[in-house]
């Protein structure tokens, strides 16, 4: 099947490019052949690294794809498959409605925090030492009375009660709420506002994020 192909492929780590020679192919030939290049681009590029694919024919009728646009002439070919905020979580759904329930939480907030926080890993841990899917420190685990970070039902009801105490002392302000999860309370208190550490402003982008996208996929 690949010898239908009339011109090259090019591959590099930096500008993944590709062109094909169609100035004597026929058009049936030169749209299966532009299929084929983008399987091949799929291939052998990680899922993590896909984008969106550009294209442009030039004076000699030659087909350049490639998925970063370095010339205006470049227009969108295929556009990337965006992630499904939904994908791979519901078996966490069920957990996530009754702690929220119990707490009084959005349960579309709380996916939103896992997400960020450990990408719905219940055995993830951070290099500070945080543990599970609502990522809890030793003595917020303690506090929040569970035995138990790596079991995602104790992890997902100590998280989101930890969540409610921090919206609880903000007057329902998500942001200082967030920021008081992922930095402490003391911060907050500190600054007043946001704390200004990169990582803290990080992790409300990224929850915000989430939180919108499931909540308009409700």
């Amino acid at each position: 099947m690949l010898s239908l192909l009339s011109g090259k492929v090019n591959l590099n780590e930096s500008n993944i490019g590709m062109y094909v020679h169609t100035h004597s192919i026929t058009g049936m030939i030169i749209t299966l052949n532009i299929f084929l290049l983008c399987l091949i681009y799929t291939a052998f590029i990680p899922c993590a690294a896909l984008a969106d694919i550009y294209k442009y024919k030039d004076k000699n009728g030659v087909m350049h794809f490639t998925n970063i646009r370095s010339d205006i002439r470049y227009t969108l070919y295929i556009k990337e498959a965006r992630e499904n905020p939904d994908a791979f979580i519901t078996k966490y759904d069920v957990i996530i409605e009754a702690a929220s329930e119990k707490f009084s939480m959005e349960p579309s907030l709380v996916k939103a925090v896992i997400k960020a926080e450990s990408g719905f890993d219940h055995t993830a841990v951070s290099s500070k030492g945080a543990q599970g899917l609502m990522q809890l420190m030793p003595g917020t685990a303690e506090d929040m009375e569970v035995d138990d970070p790596y079991n995602p039902e104790k992890n997902i009801f100590g998280g989101t009660k930890y969540l409610s105490k921090m919206m609880e002392r903000y007057k329902n302000d998500v942001r200082l709420a967030l920021a008081a999860y992922n930095a402490g309370p003391e911060k907050v208190d500190k600054y007043k506002d946001v704390p200004p550490f990169n990582e803290t402003k990080a992790f409300i982008e990224r929850v915000m994020k989430y939180y919108d996208q499931y909540l308009a996929a409700k």
